[in-house]
């Protein structure tokens, strides 16, 4: 008799663990975004970047993590979500055309992101509070799905009317921002002539767009062939140091992005990737395999950070394998810890709140960029630690159930 727990699990549309543990890392994101406000002096050096103390040094904190995990979980849905088109009868074609235009989009809005840190105090027209805003309600309106439920589901084509109609809004105020940006030293976001882009560093969403793009890539040529997988995960790391050492200098490439840089943070996605590849294989069906294989992938990525760590430290602005290694143990533990509490034995306090609010992640960012902390207007004062962690974290929390409530009266993003 097979113990309870342990029986072939079908394949999936989705994965509780994983939506569960996005949720948590979209929180965490959401809190250090906005504990990084706090005095200095007030938050300790482990609560922040390590590289904002400890400049040129090595190490990492929780706060470097939160961007690696959630680089992971991108890899991790991408069996579920790509698998799941295919499965449908979609060609191949088509599914790769859909990865091209969400990397598209996420690269759009990462680049008007990165370009909106450093606007001009004096640009023409709107002011840059003003296009900030703007910028993020457009994004949110270029993506986003009306569809209500219950008593309002009726007039599909309606919804589906108004839906068209707040997209076309959304990227003309895209557009808009992007030709009206005026920088620092002048700088525009896009230049017709000469034709160029200023990107930047891309931004968070940006270098998401790029790992997305390129791990999709690798799931459409191995799917879920794992030695395959992993054979690419070292190949990518393998770029960092062949970056450090010039190889790529005359590459047209290496103009357009770091090949060491995006090659590491692919190397994350794939992991993620090579980790799902749990969930949708049948010889990799019970609760004691899926186990087995996280614990020995853990132990491996650990070791092989711990070896590697002497040659370029351990730095998450520097995307340093050891760095993406560490990340890569860290967040496979994690997820199986959710695995166990979501998907083995549910425990509902934990699946079902953290499940709701992983499910449509990039409107609770969005929103958290858009939207000034209301609790960042009272007077503090000489105030505690314990103060601006209360405020962050319930920032985070009310964020989340607003995304989670947006979704229920049938309005989400879908990229």
């Amino acid at each position: 008799m097979v113990p309870p727990g342990e029986q072939p699990a079908p394949a999936v549309a989705r994965a509780v663990s994983i939506d569960a543990l996005r949720g948590l890392v979209m929180g965490m994101m959401i809190f250090v975004n906005d504990l990084a406000g706090a005095p200095k002096s007030v938050v300790p050096d482990w609560m922040v970047h390590f590289s904002d103390r400890h400049q040129h040094m090595s190490g990492m904190t929780f706060v470097d993590l939160v961007f690696p995990a959630f680089l992971f979980l991108v890899g991790m849905s991408l069996p579920l979500a790509l698998g799941g088109r295919l499965s449908q009868g979609q060609r191949w074609w088509r599914v790769s055309g859909h990865v091209l235009a969400r990397a598209a989009a996420l690269l759009a809005i990462g680049i008007l992101m990165v370009n909106n840190e450093s606007p001009a105090p004096t640009a023409p027209g709107w002011s840059p509070e003003r296009w900030g805003y703007l910028m993020f309600l457009s994004a949110i309106l270029a993506f986003c799905v009306v569809s209500p439920r219950g008593a309002l589901s009726g007039g599909t084509k309606w919804w589906r009317g108004l839906t068209v109609a707040l997209r076309v809004l959304g990227i003309a105020g895209m557009v808009y921002c992007a030709f009206t940006f005026r920088g620092e030293h002048g700088t525009r976001v896009i230049t017709l002539w000469p034709p160029a882009i200023n990107t930047e560093w891309y931004g968070i969403l940006g270098i998401i767009g790029w790992s997305y793009l390129f791990g999709a890539g690798l799931f459409l040529g191995f799917r879920n062939h794992r030695p395959a997988l992993l054979g690419s995960l070292v190949l990518l790391l393998c770029l960092y140091p062949a970056d450090q050492h010039g190889l790529f200098d005359g590459f047209s490439l290496a103009k357009i992005f770091g090949i060491g840089e995006i090659g590491a943070h692919t190397a994350i996605v794939t992991a993620g990737l090579l980790l799902a590849s749990l969930l949708v294989t049948p010889e990799t069906g019970d609760v004691r395999s899926r186990t087995r294989f996280a614990l020995l992938a853990a132990a491996g990525y650990a070791a092989a950070a711990w070896l590697v760590g002497p040659l370029y430290g351990i730095s998450k602005n520097e995307a340093t394998p050891s760095w993406c290694l560490w990340a890569c143990a860290i967040t496979t533990l994690l997820w199986l810890l959710f695995y166990y509490l979501t998907d083995v034995r549910p425990v509902s306090l934990v699946s079902r709140p953290l499940k709701l609010a992983g499910q449509n992640v990039l409107l609770a960012y969005l929103l958290s960029e858009l939207l000034p902390s209301p609790l960042g207007f009272i007077p503090t004062g000489q105030a505690a630690l314990w103060w601006y962690v209360a405020r962050s974290a319930i920032w985070a929390v009310l964020l989340l159930a607003a995304t989670v409530g947006i979704n229920r009266l049938g309005f989400r993003l879908k990229i």
